[in-house]
């Protein structure tokens, strides 16, 4: 069925079974009647466009599935997805800019809703000194496929099984909270890559908070946890589904390598034109 064939009541309804709602669990939490709510899903009743983000909001409905709802109830788009190169968005990146330059000496890099790389801080280097396969370097760059792929730096992460169960479980989450098929797909190759327990693997207990990522580098074995910040508002499509990854060494050992190496330079990444 084509996005211009769906009534708003097949995409409501797709999005609260999305989110194992039922009709009257969206309804306690829309503070509306079922009854009311019943009658938009079978297109008795039409919503204003008041009401339907409520419920979008409700439902947690991503911003870019947000303007199809909109435009299925007959009302037109209000969110706009711009370049992050657009000057209204200059404020937003500056900001992005200024927390991986502030992150400095230890990495940080910002990706979009694809894991797409955006733009990277330069203690992001040494990470990717390993890497076999250059070609994984040409933009468009996928921070998970550089991750888990055999020419990769999967021969050179020493908790392999563990950091790729861990990715794999955050992207099957956001296949569940977005539908997105381009994750989806990206799953499915992730999955074909070979993996192996290396020997004498083991797995730190960090109070289970976090999964470290323990990666050999020429400089010595770097264990690092991360952090994932967004953007607590947004209104525009991009800025929504950008998110910025912050390492930080899980030892002082870590902490000593990463501060000895300061900023050292060797890649670079050119800011994409688009989301």
């Amino acid at each position: 069925m084509t996005p211009a064939a769906r009534s708003l009541g097949d995409y409501l309804r797709e999005w609260r079974q999305r989110r194992r709602m039922s009709q009257l669990d969206l309804a306690l939490e829309a503070e509306i009647s079922q009854r009311h709510l019943s009658f938009i899903e079978s297109g008795r009743a039409t919503p204003s466009r008041e009401m339907l983000l409520h419920l979008a909001e409700r439902l947690e409905v991503p911003l870019r599935e947000r303007n199809p709802l909109l435009l299925a109830a007959g009302f037109a788009p209000i969110f706009a997805e711009r370049k992050l190169d657009d000057p209204a968005l200059e404020a937003a990146r500056r900001a992005v800019d200024m927390v991986l330059k502030g992150h400095e000496p230890f990495p940080a890099l910002a990706v979009d809703r694809h894991w797409t790389l955006v733009t990277a801080n330069a203690a992001i280097a040494p990470l990717l000194s390993g890497i076999v396969d250059q070609s994984l370097l040409t933009p468009p760059v996928n921070v998970l496929r550089i991750s888990l792929h055999p020419q990769g730096l999967a021969s050179h992460i020493v908790n392999h099984s563990e950091w790729r169960s861990h990715l794999l479980d955050r992207l099957r989450q956001q296949i569940a909270a977005s539908g997105d098929p381009i994750l989806e797909t990206l799953l499915k190759e992730l999955r074909s890559y070979p993996v192996s327990e290396r020997p004498g693997e083991n797995h730190p207990d960090y109070a289970g908070i976090a999964v470290p990522l323990r990666l050999s580098t020429k400089a010595g074995l770097l264990s690092l946890i991360s952090t994932t910040t967004v953007f607590g508002t947004p209104v525009d499509i991009t800025l929504s589904e950008l998110a910025v990854e912050s390492f930080f060494p899980a030892d002082e050992e870590t902490a000593a390598i990463l501060r000895s190496q300061g900023s050292a330079d060797g890649f670079k990444t050119p800011r994409p034109p688009g989301p």
